[in-house]
């Protein structure tokens, strides 16, 4: 069977689960989606278990697995409605898909540049940027306490971090640079979502803030451990997180 019919495969079997989930009754949910979470890794282990290495089963699978966790708590905020139920599915199965194929290009770049590299790395972002933004709306939703906010974005975004930094190098092992630069950013994201659980700001606008941060760190580290952090491009994405600083004061309404 040839890797993209896997992956195609894979995606629709994945969805039809994500879909099987809204018949759950309440108390069984929670266990469902973790269950759905460890289904989604697996099948991601054997869409893509040709080329990987034994560091990829840290780096480059729980991606995908950690993508579904995102949608599948997201999809039970949603309202009861048929067409947005299906569109979210809809959208999760080509998601899916095209993680596949950044996967898959992560794993047999190992080693050399590929043009497609550049591609994957923009894709490998913006899903990086969506599964933060659900991932902070859902668990800002559950309205735990400061230090319950704190803990879970700090360990989600530990994850994300760490796998966004790995895939610049694609080195056979994490290394202490990119853990010490991961834990860096996942504290500071972690005292902002702290901040935030004492000011009266909406969950839509906190989520969004959290991901407009992640995205000007992700895009200095990356220039950082490519060598390409000159001055003017530091100064820029200073100036960005300033602006956003400000346009979260003046222009976002409390609640």
């Amino acid at each position: 069977m040839r890797r993209r019919e896997k992956f195609v495969i894979s995606a629709v079997i994945l969805s039809l689960g994500l879909f099987g989930l809204q018949y759950l009754v309440a108390d069984w949910r929670y266990l469902g989606i973790a269950l759905f979470v460890v289904v989604t890794y697996l099948a991601s282990a054997w869409a893509l278990r040709e080329d990987l290495q034994p560091h990829e089963w840290l780096t480059i699978l729980p991606f995908p697995a950690i993508y579904a966790a995102a949608v599948s708590l997201f999809y039970f905020l949603l309202p009861a409605n048929t067409i947005s139920q299906f569109a979210i599915l809809a959208i999760f199965g080509v998601g899916m898909y095209a993680l596949y194929l950044t996967a898959n290009i992560l794993s047999v770049a190992k080693g050399r540049t590929i043009q497609l590299l550049y591609a994957a790395h923009a894709i490998e972002l913006f899903f990086n940027l969506l599964v933060s933004l659900l991932l902070t709306n859902t668990i800002l939703s559950l309205h735990l306490p400061w230090f319950g906010n704190a803990l879970l974005v700090g360990v989600v975004h530990f994850l994300i971090v760490m796998m966004s930094l790995w895939s610049v190098k694609l080195e056979n092992r994490i290394s202490r640079e990119v853990l010490v630069l991961t834990t860096f950013v996942s504290v500071i994201l972690a005292q902002f979502i702290t901040l935030f659980s004492f000011l009266p700001m909406a969950i839509w606008h906190s989520s969004l803030f959290i991901m407009a941060l992640l995205y000007v760190a992700l895009s200095m580290l990356h220039n950082l451990l490519k060598g390409r952090l000159f001055r003017n491009t530091y100064q820029e994405f200073t100036l960005v997180a300033v602006m956003l600083g400000l346009m979260m004061l003046l222009l976002f309404p409390w609640k």
